[in-house]
């Protein structure tokens, strides 16, 4: 039997979830990728996520994770290592998505980074994500954000 079908914008934004979850324990107890796939993918929740899009996401961030940190660190007003780690991972994925995943839209991308950050996050954290996550959409998805603009 392959991968689950599990699919729609909850099982999505779970495979979120996961990812952040994963993120955070690489950057807390040092955890490789390899090894953070095998246990995610042992945890019962797999089940109910996205897995295509978590089994796509998660090792391409993580992989990519000091490429996203210097875009993170051109984006934010302090420096990187004074962001929370669950800041960190939650932006990762963002920046990830704006840059890697057109078929997303922009606005989604920002919407999936505050609801996280409400979520996982700090008291206020969510506002601060909302604005990194604004910003990089400035840059790396310019023409998204001219075009929604001007309606």
């Amino acid at each position: 039997m392959g991968k689950s079908t599990t699919s729609g914008a909850g099982a999505r934004t779970r495979a979120r979830e996961l990812m952040v979850q994963a993120l955070y324990q690489k950057q807390i107890a040092g955890h490789s990728t390899t090894e953070l796939v095998a246990q995610f993918r042992d945890d019962p929740s797999y089940e109910r996520i996205d897995q295509e899009f978590f089994d796509e996401l998660f090792p391409a961030i993580s992989n990519g994770q000091s490429g996203l940190e210097s875009k993170i660190d051109d984006l934010i007003d302090r420096p990187l290592d004074q962001l929370d780690p669950i800041e960190l991972s939650i932006l990762l994925i963002g920046v990830h998505e704006l840059e890697h995943r057109i078929d997303i839209p922009y606005k989604v991308v920002i919407n999936e980074g505050v609801n996280l950050a409400r979520r996982f996050g700090a008291l206020d954290g969510h506002k601060y994500i909302n604005a990194c996550l604004d910003v990089a959409a400035q840059s790396l998805r310019q023409i998204e954000v001219q075009a929604n603009a001007s309606g």
